[in-house]
């Protein structure tokens, strides 16, 4: 009687290739480094800030070694009942910005915020126009039409961003550990930046005092006055 064939032994996987392996630590390491969170809360204090909306505000976090380039975004804007909505938005460089009309009466919207002016005429109920912010920074935009039509737009160099809620509290998650500057803005306040090291010990706390009327004193496109009557139709 033959003998019962010899049980194989536990299989041995070929080692993997030094390069494999230093890709892998290195992905998993990138991983580990992207993993931060950084959550607070945005107070509006000073005298005008009763019945402020802390939603209209900006909070975005820059890495001190720079970040990867943020991915330009398409978002819309609707001129409905003499106002923007949204008003206030933050959005990636290089995005696009589309206005389509809601309202049966003409609108002109236009910017003449540096490095991302436009004009983009008198426009009818319908689709609207578009253009593209390509410059960091806030773009103030209004209506040649209608005087108190103001919308904001914070153009931002990072992937890092948000808008608070209604009640102030924020998240940006994914952020590099690391030192790096946490940055908000709100359209009735001045900007605020606390310097920060990630990962983040607890929540943040940013106070920004209100000191600015929500509708700014502005002139048109022509930098002349609205005059008298301000709204043409």
């Amino acid at each position: 009687m033959a003998a019962p064939a010899a049980s194989p032994g536990p299989r041995r996987r070929p080692a993997a290739p030094a390069a494999l392996v230093a890709a892998l630590a290195l992905a998993a390491a990138a991983g580990a480094a992207a993993s931060a969170e950084l959550a607070g809360t945005l107070e509006l204090t000073g005298r005008g800030a009763r019945g402020t909306d802390p939603a209209a505000a900006v909070v975005w976090f820059e890495p001190a070694g720079g970040s990867r380039a943020p991915k330009a975004a398409t978002v819309t804007i609707e001129t409905r009942n003499k106002a923007f909505s949204p008003r206030v938005l933050a959005v990636p460089r290089g995005s696009t910005l589309r206005f389509p009309n809601r309202d049966p009466i003409l609108h002109n919207v236009f910017s003449v915020s540096r490095g991302n002016a436009f004009d983009l005429g008198l426009l009818g109920q319908g689709p609207g126009a578009e253009t593209t912010l390509e410059q960091p920074g806030l773009v103030r935009i209004y209506c040649n039409v209608h005087h108190g039509m103001v919308a904001y737009v914070m153009v931002v160099d990072t992937p890092y961003y948000a808008n608070p809620d209604a009640t102030g509290r924020f998240r940006l998650a994914g952020l590099p550990a690391g030192h790096g500057r946490l940055i908000a803005w709100h359209e009735q306040t001045d900007t605020a930046t606390l310097e920060l090291t990630l990962p983040s010990p607890g929540p943040i706390e940013v106070e920004l005092g209100v000191s600015r009327p929500r509708v700014p004193r502005h002139l048109n496109k022509l930098g002349k006055s609205y005059g008298r009557g301000r709204d043409r139709y």
